[in-house]
């Protein structure tokens, strides 16, 4: 026999398919001894029953929602559905009911479907209930319901329909409480909403609600906001009415301390029971609180802690600045990678001092890299700073090609002979030592000494990044100012066409696609994002419908170009995979050349280089012999440093991967030994912390510290550091021009930086936070991004503009982008933060300017160029001299 209704009492949470999701979570809830207002459930049985009598499959086949509810409502109840209704009626007792639709995929845990289907309030008397379920049953075809599943992807023929039939609760206020803070995804904090009267214009939306955030452990309201409640739903002879809240209650507070107290208790036991965060709808009456439902939160963020708003120094006597290295750290550190990193730049820095400016420049103490919220910062001494200024004369010296004694490797030379061959030997011999077999504790010594022979080597970087610009400044500003007529391109364009790591990484790439086409894989991968074709790579299985001699052909390209160029790092905190082991922005970036978004590397190239080559003769053949001779100087020395930089950069994680997978496999370890919860968590460890694990040490806390430390970074990475600590007005206005950022606190419709790269365009804006975005940057979007590294170059190619909060006229975003040929702003110091996704933005990179043009604000004119660029083309100005005697002093001595 055919069962029709089912009580509460008599469901349970896997009895979902008969009972809809909210009819399942009812039965639960009063199966946990929770308070819930008695009812029944009209199951999903009924429902088919009721199409089956009605004739209505056809209709629902051949689709047209006015037609199917008409045909709904014009239905009737078979006689044993009807019977089966009234005999629930009967035991359940007069009084008014609710009566709300269940459907099957409502109120589980991927689908919440809140409000899709009706609910009908005050129903009374079993002809008025059969008319409610028949009602209920055909809203499960309004357009909202249909649209709602389409956007899931929910099969039509997977849905069915249960109906809630539940005593009405005498409700003197009413709302709706998370058992989680949906806002900063905190587990333990509630977020209780409050309102007069039935839940109906809580839950529709019609009235402000009293919000409470609570503490979960006490119960102890952390905020309340009172709002001014104009409406309330009621009870009427016919239903529910919205009427007007009496003047004494609008801004009355609904629930004081003791009830929100009541209410968290009652939330917290629904949360443990469940075991997950809920979404519970709540009712005060006279005799206490009642649930009448809950739902599982969906989309719940990771929790996070409140924005610091304070940037307390950790020692006094000095100043902190977010430079040079620093510029690639762009989130908060994670504390083992703050540990560790410390020491090794500290070391290195002091090294590279001492040896431009002389044995004892730098002491110890003087500088450091400790972190404020997470943040990294050089912090130098002001007494060191003097001794600094002081020991100028000897540091020019040392970049015109005079180190001091024992001085590490500097320059041009010293790099291409000495860091980058040391660096990599250290980076061979660590992958041998491991290959063999180290312990964990020796694992470790291997990150300490991969991490310092990074920051050494980034030491050697650091006196190539000022020779490149340099170069670079010194040309543009003799060329721009002494040499270039109306109709002639800018200096930097004299500079472009040159190989360096990032091109023929992009090119690399390009040939990928290629050989997609020749292996016969095209499909394969245009069919599916980058997440899920890292899945397929070997020693996985191919993708569905992929021939697997082709697909294990493509992949051993693919792995070569990893070997070659997946190193490259979008952030240097070695928590943040490289493309080495996680490929997946690689691939969607092969993807888009296969879908015609990107451009052809090789094309563009060579118009870049045929370009500089004409327009470089062309002058040259103008020029008087004095200008002629500087000219060329100038261009060879700035065509010659240029590329090395990038070059150089790009390379700065060639110990990466490695240090990657030996820390990867000390956690492992620790998952073994029960001591944390999956391997990537030992990089929320401390150091020390670290060390006393392998010893076998025994912490039953720290489970509960890597929770704490990773709310507290995700609560730092929505602010922006500033660039200078103390933010002392003066100095501010001193380093202004040096930054790499301008103002943070801009306003108005026009953001300011730094003309980087020249044009103008109006497009849509795409703010990416790091290579899990990367796909999601369309075609002709304006990239906007905290910074861009190497690894971004991929990007390039299919952005219409480049903004940056960090960045300079020198950076790599300014030299890629003139590479591509779009405009660039760097250096806004807000941009991520005020420009939103899919906002319409003018970036001038003539006037280092972005408009929000949605604002409707008149765009301010600033100077052109940027203020900031023309200042460091105006101090370039007076280096071209001793630019070219630095190159032909170079130049000797390369001759012998």
């Amino acid at each position: 026999m055919t069962t029709y209704t089912r009580r509460f009492d008599e469901l349970g949470a896997t009895d979902v398919e008969t009972a809809g999701g909210k009819g399942a979570n009812l039965g639960e809830l009063t199966r946990a001894g929770l308070p819930v207002p008695p009812g029944f459930v009209v199951v999903t049985p009924a429902y088919d029953a009721f199409v089956a009598a009605n004739g209505l499959q056809a209709r629902i086949d051949a689709g047209g929602p006015a037609e199917i509810r008409a045909a709904f409502e014009a239905g009737t109840a078979p006689e044993p559905v009807a019977a089966a209704v009234t005999a629930a009626l009967t035991e359940l007792g007069s009084g008014p009911l609710a009566v709300r639709s269940s459907a099957t995929v409502e109120d589980v845990a991927d689908t919440s479907a809140a409000g899709q289907q009706d609910t009908y309030l005050n129903v009374e008397g079993p002809d008025a209930v059969l008319d409610a379920v028949r009602r209920c049953w055909a809203s499960l075809f309004t357009d909202r319901a249909l649209a709602y599943r389409a956007s899931r992807r929910i099969a039509p023929e997977g849905v069915r329909l249960a109906v809630v039939v539940q005593r009405m609760a005498d409700a003197e206020a009413s709302g709706v409480m998370f058992t989680a803070n949906p806002s900063n995804g905190r587990r333990d904090q509630l977020v209780i909403g409050a309102a007069w009267g039935l839940g109906e214009s809580v839950v529709g939306g019609t009235v402000s609600t009293d919000d409470h955030v609570v503490d979960a452990a006490t119960g102890a309201v952390l905020s309340r906001t009172v709002a001014d409640k104009t409406v309330m739903t009621v009870p009427t002879p016919t239903g529910t009415e919205e009427r007007p809240v009496p003047p004494e209650r609008r801004r009355a507070p609904v629930l004081d301390d003791d009830a929100v107290r009541e209410l968290a208790a009652l939330g917290t036991r629904i949360a443990a029971h469940y075991g997950s965060p809920q979404d519970v709808e709540w009712v005060r009456t006279p005799l206490g609180f009642v649930v009448v439902q809950s739902r599982p939160v969906t989309a719940l963020p990771e929790p996070m802690a409140d924005p610091p708003a304070d940037w307390p120094i950790p020692y006094d006597g000095g100043w902190y600045f977010r430079a040079s290295i620093v510029e690639q750290m762009p989130d908060p550190l994670t504390p083992l990678f703050a540990d560790l990193v410390d020491g090794a730049v500290t070391r290195s820095i002091t090294r590279l001092m001492n040896g431009v400016m002389g044995h004892g420049a730098v002491r110890d103490g003087d500088v450091s890299l400790p972190t404020v919220n997470g943040y990294a910062y050089y912090f130098y001494r002001t007494s060191s700073l003097v001794r600094m200024l002081g020991a100028t004369p000897t540091a020019l010296r040392a970049m015109a090609g005079r180190p001091v004694e024992g001085a590490p490797p500097f320059g041009l030379d010293g790099w291409r002979d000495r860091a980058h061959p040391e660096y990599e030997r250290t980076v061979a011999d660590w992958t041998a030592r491991d290959a063999a077999g180290l312990t964990p504790s020796q694992r470790y010594d291997g990150v300490v000494a991969l991490l310092d022979a990074g920051c050494v080597y980034y030491t050697s970087v650091q006196s190539i990044i000022p020779l490149a610009a340099t170069s670079e400044l010194a040309f543009r500003a003799f060329h721009d100012r002494l040499v270039r007529r109306d109709g002639e391109p800018a200096g930097y364009q004299l500079l472009l066409g040159f190989d360096s790591r990032p091109v023929l990484a992009e090119k690399s790439l390009f040939d990928l696609a290629t050989a997609a086409r020749t292996d016969g894989v095209t499909d394969v991968l245009t069919g599916s994002d980058g997440v899920t074709l890292a899945g397929h790579l070997p020693p996985s299985s191919p993708p569905d419908g992929a021939d697997p001699d082709a697909w294990t052909r493509w992949c051993a390209r693919l792995a070569e170009h990893l070997d070659r160029y997946g190193h490259t790092v979008y952030n240097l905190d070695f928590a943040d995979p490289v493309p080495a082991d996680d490929p997946a922005p690689v691939l969607d970036s092969v993807r888009f050349h296969l879908l015609g978004s990107g451009t052809d590397p090789y094309t563009r190239q060579r118009a870049a280089a045929g370009e500089r080559d004409r327009w470089t003769r062309d002058i040259d053949a103008r020029l008087d012999p004095l200008r002629r001779r500087i000219f060329t100087a100038l261009l060879s020395w700035a065509q010659d440093t240029g590329p090395v930089r990038e070059d150089a950069l790009a390379d700065m994680g060639l110990a990466w991967p490695l240090m990657r997978r030996m820390l990867l496999g000390i956690g492992a370890g620790l998952v073994d030994a029960g001591t944390v919860d999956e391997p990537a968590d030992v990089f929320w460890l401390r150091g020390t912390e670290l060390r006393s694990a392998l010893d076998g040490g025994a912490d039953p806390d720290l489970r509960a510290r890597i929770a704490e430390r990773r709310m507290l970074w995700r609560g730092r990475r929505t602010v922006t550091a500033p660039q200078l600590l103390p933010e002392h007005p003066a100095m501010k206005a001193l380093l202004a021009r040096v930054m790499p950022a301008s103002d943070q606190a801009q306003t108005g419709a026009t953001i300011t930086g730094v003309a980087a790269s020249g044009g103008r365009v109006t497009a849509p804006a795409r703010v990416v936070d790091g290579p899990g975005g990367f796909a999601d940057l369309r075609p002709g979007e304006v990239l906007v991004a905290r910074i861009t590294t190497p690894a971004w170059t991929p990007l390039f190619t299919r952005a219409a503009a480049v903004v940056t909060d960090v960045g300079g006229p020198l950076s790599h975003s300014s030299i890629v982008a003139r590479e591509y040929g779009i405009p660039a702003v760097l250096g806004t110091g807000s941009a991520t933060g005020r420009i939103r996704t899919g906002q319409q933005v003018l970036v001038d990179g003539d006037r280092g300017a972005v408009t929000l043009l949605e604002d409707g604000a008149t765009p301010e004119e600033p100077d052109a160029p940027s203020r900031r660029t023309g200042a460091v083309l105006a101090v370039a100005g007076g280096l071209g001299a001793a630019a070219v005697l630095a190159v032909r002093r170079r130049r000797r001595r390369a001759s012998g």
